[in-house]
């Protein structure tokens, strides 16, 4: 495997999926340049603000898994579909959870990936659905 997909593997399999072999900020660490960017619908983050986030995710839904669906790849750019999942215990985006209750959403992020190292990320999540989801 080409150090690039070894790179957003990582991402998803280490960083956004709870385990139990590393942590969120060992992996990002590794994985994303000192510039990366991730771009949401509203907002961006530099590298320190998603590596914070995705640590709080990791106490908020202790069984959050990140898996990809499928992979395009032109050049330095990857599309990936993923399957996230979870059960979050707690403030869950104002809404109160207490681990009764999972989500089961698609997400599609456009990462651009070079020399193995994650430059920047378009992504969206189907957060909506999941809001549902957890409320019953």
């Amino acid at each position: 495997m080409d150090k690039n997909k070894e790179a957003l593997t990582a991402f998803y399999r280490k960083a956004l999926t709870v385990n139990a072999e590393t942590t969120p900020a060992e992996v990002l660490s590794k994985v994303l340049a000192d510039d990366f960017t991730s771009y949401g619908s509203v907002d961006s983050k530099g590298k320190e603000q998603l590596t914070g986030q995705v640590g709080f995710f990791w106490k908020l839904i202790p069984d959050l898994k990140w898996e990809p669906q499928e992979i395009i790849n032109e050049g330095n750019k990857y599309v990936v579909r993923s399957i996230a999942t979870g059960t979050p215990n707690g403030d869950f985006m104002g809404l109160p959870t207490n681990g009764t209750k999972s989500f089961k959403i698609m997400t599609i992020d456009v990462h651009t990936v070079e020399n193995g190292k994650l430059k920047s990320v378009h992504h969206l999540e189907d957060w909506g659905t999941a809001m549902k989801q957890l409320k019953g």
